[in-house]
């Protein structure tokens, strides 16, 4: 007779697999909670102490970890020495063995949970019968998760040995995660010698960044409720590859600001920011900060959309909305567009946000930094020109250096008090950068008193000279050139104010 060895924290689904085990000729061997599940359903099935004659112990921390399991399911049916081995120990092999782990990502990220009890719940027992199932997967099952009992059941049928060592793989893809979930928990260092991030497929994508390119979108186990991997999808077509890193880019914007704002993202860069008292004055001034590329983009907004907004919104082509909450109405309208994705996500700003690092693949590598959570106040300014700047010109450049910080660097922002006015992103010099920001932002009715701020120093005073050229009267820099009083003078010379924060913000 066949033997199964069963021990799992998940109970789906298992008394139907135990039952068609039995019928496929298995004993069962079983564990504590799994042991009394499958005999209170009237199946037969012996106790792990009746195989290894040794009672669980230590609170249950003590199993299954002895030779007669062990080397029931490590041994080569295809050895003869193995199987004499077995034969002088009266040790009966095991041919499945159907473990899932004790919960500890779970109960990790329970509120409230205590360190105790999460150490708790670090199976050492489970991933051991796992990795010796699947290291011998020529003979033996190794069952990990509760959706592959059907399959693992016609596989039993058709002696399918290629199912068997796909299912050794995926023991040992989850046995690295979850020891990979435990050494994240445990690891109090900011940068550890290996780093072992582990995440979960969510999405098997259409395509990637061109149509010739396949991909997928992993999630992290338990992500951020503020992130695009924990988001919602209500309505609209699936996100595509170019979608996620979008609405990606423009939730980290949205995240600056607490106040009602509007977010319109294209290619990896705010194309218009504004803010208002409702989100509906927000949205005008989103939109009206570039009502050309806003076209096709992506909008994140950090307040319930109402029928309002939703109407406005409506009358254009948009990838994806995403919002806290739509109202029924402004839901409604929205979904008569059946591409147009609306999803919801928890927002929050960076003020309240803890400090995190992000990830960024590069060959062969990853890069590994603290996510750029500064927010530079009216504190942090050094007033370094003649002409002081007054409080309306300090909120404006305020604004528009939380928006800097978003753009694709040389990194050029106009603005006024709650709205972008043009943006200068990804060229080669700095001075590109303003004339393009310039250009667009002179074309809005609110561009008169606009401020401009730079996500570096400028290196060369022709960026100043040509933006006082061009009607800017306040400019918000980090400093830090050899060359900053060039800027300074040059500034002075034309009459405009400027400040420095000693914070540079690039982003590649």
């Amino acid at each position: 007779m066949k033997r199964a060895l069963l021990s799992v924290s998940d109970k789906n689904g298992l008394v139907e697999f135990a039952q068609g085990l039995i019928e496929r000729g298995f004993e069962l061997v079983s564990t504590g909670g799994t042991q009394a599940v499958l005999a209170d359903a009237g199946l037969t099935v012996m106790g792990v102490e009746d195989v290894t004659g040794f009672p669980e112990m230590l609170d249950g921390r003590v199993k299954t970890l002895h030779p007669r399991l062990h080397a029931g399911i490590l041994a080569r049916r295809d050895s003869d020495a193995h199987m004499t081995a077995l034969a002088e120990h009266e040790i009966t092999p095991v041919d499945l063995v159907c473990v899932n782990l004790y919960p500890f990502a779970e109960t990790s990220h329970r509120a409230g949970v205590s360190q105790a009890e999460v150490i708790e719940q670090i199976d050492i027992g489970g991933p051991s019968a796992l990795r010796a199932a699947a290291k011998n997967s020529n003979a033996v099952w190794a069952v990990v998760n509760p959706a592959d009992y059907p399959a693992v059941l016609a596989g039993i049928d058709a002696d399918d040995v290629a199912l068997r060592h796909e299912l050794a793989a995926k023991v040992f893809r989850t046995t690295a995660a979850y020891d990979a979930q435990i050494a994240a928990y445990l690891t109090q260092q900011a940068f550890p010698e290996t780093l072992t991030p582990t995440y979960v497929r969510k999405q098997t994508l259409r395509y990637g960044e061109n149509s010739h390119q396949a991909a997928a979108f992993y999630a992290e186990p338990y992500p951020e409720a503020t992130s695009i991997a924990a988001a919602k999808q209500l309505h609209g077509k699936e996100l595509s590859y170019n979608n996620i890193k979008d609405a990606d880019a423009a939730l980290l914007t949205l995240a600056e600001f607490s106040e009602p704002t509007v977010v319109a993202m294209k290619h990896m860069n705010p194309c218009g920011v504004g803010q208002g008292e409702t989100i509906e004055a927000a949205w005008d001034r989103a939109y009206a900060a570039d009502s050309v590329s806003i076209f096709g983009g992506i909008i994140a907004l950090n307040r319930t959309v109402d029928l309002a907004t939703a109407t406005k919104m409506h009358e254009l082509f948009l990838e994806i909305i995403i919002a806290p909450d739509f109202d029924d109405d402004a839901r409604d309208l929205l979904a008569q567009k059946k591409n147009l994705r609306l999803m919801t996500v928890a927002m929050v700003d960076h003020h309240t946000r803890q400090p995190t690092h992000e990830l960024v693949s590069v060959q062969g590598g990853l890069l590994v930094q603290d996510v750029d959570q500064r927010v530079e106040t009216a504190d942090d300014l050094t007033i370094v020109t003649a002409v002081e700047p007054t409080l309306e010109q300090i909120d404006a450049m305020l604004f528009a250096q939380r928006v800097v910080k978003h753009v694709k660097s040389n990194a050029i922002v106009v603005a006024n008090q709650g709205q972008t006015l043009g943006i200068g992103a990804g060229q080669m010099n700095r001075v590109g950068s303003v004339e393009i920001a310039l250009a667009q932002a002179q074309q809005n009715a609110n561009f008169a008193g606009a401020v401009l701020a730079s996500d570096a120093f400028f290196p060369m005073a022709d960026s100043v000279d040509y933006a006082a050229k061009h009607g800017i009267r306040a400019i918000i820099q980090p400093g830090g050139s050899i060359r900053d009083q060039d800027s300074i003078d040059k500034a002075n010379e034309y009459g405009i104010a400027m400040v420095t924060t000693g914070v540079r913000h690039f982003r590649h």
